[in-house]
């Protein structure tokens, strides 16, 4: 009957002799091979290798802009970053954007509102989109570096304006504080606007009282810088430089006029400057980048 039953399935006529029993198909518990974790593992996708790959960005000049992140939306991979100067701009970041921090990779959980930050930015489509985020060490607290804009003898009241920060900040200098130049005692009567002062105070609940305020330069003095390049952008001519020094970053600025552009002037080449203080920021009045 079993023969006559699968002869009928498959169109042809099946002897009996070629029927198996079922007791000789039996399978022992020995023979069946079971699935492992490993292999489990090697058949499951990862959910990354199903989106699609980022198109190129577009071989745009980038902008360089500094400034604070003032808010970070991870839903739309957005940085709020209020400008040094004033303003504020929203870019756009993904996997595409490299984050650095000093001479580190990082990455975009490293960005925190508060942050100071340099990001190349450039246009895609209507889209700000960062290129490049560098992550500016910050100040320790109760620290500033700084331009002075006013003093007021009368008021004990120093105004300070932050190299990396928007917001001025407004000191009170007291019997205690101690100014100094070089290393010496000096006079609150020297800090007019212009002059270059790195500040270390400590926070009452509504003043700031200035411990110790350090005269680094009056208009006019020079400076030499030698560090490698973070960010540049001839357009403006804005140089970023990371001091081999004391690690720290200066924004360097150059005038056409008298600086002649190297075609090895690039992010990531070392070069060493003479800048000029002018009261408000150094201005580059020689530039020579380092041969590799």
């Amino acid at each position: 009957m079993a023969a006559s039953i699968l002869g009928a399935a498959y169109g042809q006529d099946v002897a009996s002799s070629s029927v198996v029993s079922p007791a000789t198909t039996a399978v022992t518990p020995s023979s069946i091979t079971p699935v492992t974790t490993t292999d489990k593992a090697e058949i499951e996708l990862d959910p990354a290798s199903l989106l699609p790959d980022l198109p190129a960005l577009p071989p745009a000049k980038a902008s360089l802009i500094g400034g604070t992140i003032q808010k970070v939306d991870r839903i739309r991979d957005q940085l709020t970053v209020q400008v040094f100067g004033g303003g504020k701009m929203k870019v756009a970041f993904d996997p595409r954007t490299h984050i650095y921090q000093g001479s580190t990779q990082a990455s975009a959980p490293d960005l925190r509102p508060g942050d100071r930050v340099y990001v190349d930015t450039i246009l895609d489509g209507g889209t700000i989109f960062a290129r490049n985020i560098r992550l500016a060490k910050a100040a320790a607290g109760g620290k500033s570096e700084g331009v002075v804009m006013s003093y007021r003898a009368d008021k004990n009241e120093l105004i300070v304006r932050d190299l990396l920060s928007p917001d001025p900040v407004k000191l009170r200098l007291t019997s205690n504080t101690q100014v100094t130049q070089d290393g010496r005692a000096a006079f609150a009567s020297q800090l007019v606007p212009g002059t270059l002062v790195d500040v270390s105070f400590a926070a009452q609940k509504n003043d700031r009282d200035a411990q110790q305020v350090s005269i680094l330069a009056v208009p006019g003095s020079d400076f030499t810088f030698a560090g490698q390049i973070t960010g540049l952008d001839l357009r403006i001519g804005l140089l970023v430089l990371t001091s081999v020094t004391d690690h720290k970053t200066y924004e360097i600025y150059l005038d056409p006029s008298v600086i002649t552009f190297d075609e090895r002037l690039r992010p990531g080449a070392e070069v060493t400057t003479v800048a000029e203080f002018d009261g408000s920021r150094y201005v580059a009045r020689t530039l020579t980048v380092k041969c590799n």
